[in-house]
């Protein structure tokens, strides 16, 4: 049965959608069957892997409001063992849609729960809020992936996802757990990148990834193409880093 983890962070612009789409390339190319779930309304995950977001037949929209079967909503990449689920602008309507009444938290876990056994991972990437839409992803998932970059005011929306975490555990997902915390954007040669995964350490200890994700203009580049990083260049310094977190992601219970 595949292992769930939503790649979630309130905070805008910490690479958290570059994180989800290429970890789970990553995660192909190293030979596990691979799903991405884009639970973003902007559709970058979309994109990201080169699925046109215009003319889909279906989307996770429709998955969560009982539109369509998950099997129904998936598509090929064209990338090895990586398949979609995608989203467009039509998925801004959803949180309205989800508050329906009881058991509105669980729309995305029981609608994944007939594919779940096809996959190794199935990746979520979900909006830079703390509405509905990620809340189901949450309460979907075994574990979250909190990306965030090395500077003060992450370290202060950290504290606030861990509270939310804590409750959304207690009240929806008892086996949800903090996965990790990744690093992006990081400078191992800035006093304050230093500052920041420190201080990290000092309260999170081993839930911090060891590996690092720099910045690279490459990793920048590799959407516009819409292909992740390791399609797009197998010698860029944003491979080799995501690489490295689909192996130690893999080996973290």
């Amino acid at each position: 049965m595949g292992r769930i983890i939503a790649f979630a962070n309130q905070k805008g612009g910490v690479g958290k959608t570059t994180s989800a789409v290429n970890t789970a390339a990553c995660l192909g190319s190293l030979g596990f069957d691979t799903l991405l779930i884009d639970l973003d309304p902007q559709g970058s995950a979309t994109s990201g892997v080169g699925v046109r977001k215009k003319g889909l037949r279906f989307t996770v929209r429709d998955l969560l409001v009982g539109g369509c079967r998950a099997e129904d909503a998936v598509l090929p990449t064209g990338f090895r063992k990586l398949d979609l689920i995608p989203a467009n602008i039509s998925l801004a309507g959803a949180e309205f849609d989800l508050l329906d009444g009881d058991g509105d938290e669980a729309h995305l876990k029981n609608a994944l729960a007939d594919i779940r056994y096809r996959y190794d991972y199935i990746i979520i990437d979900c909006p830079p809020s703390l509405g509905m839409l990620t809340i189901n992803a949450l309460a979907a998932s075994d574990g979250v992936v909190i990306p965030m970059q090395c500077e003060y005011y992450a370290l202060e929306g950290l504290t606030q996802l861990s509270t939310t975490l804590g409750h959304i555990k207690k009240r929806y997902n008892p086996r949800l757990s903090i996965t990790g915390i990744l690093l992006t954007m990081h400078n191992p040669r800035l006093a304050l990148s230093i500052q920041v995964k420190e201080e990290l350490k000092k309260h999170y200890g081993d839930r911090v990834f060891t590996t690092t994700i720099g910045r690279n203009v490459r990793l920048c580049e590799a959407p516009s193409f819409g292909k992740p990083i390791v399609y797009y260049d197998k010698r860029a310094k944003g491979t080799a880093d995501y690489l490295q977190f689909a192996k130690e992601l893999h080996e973290r219970p």
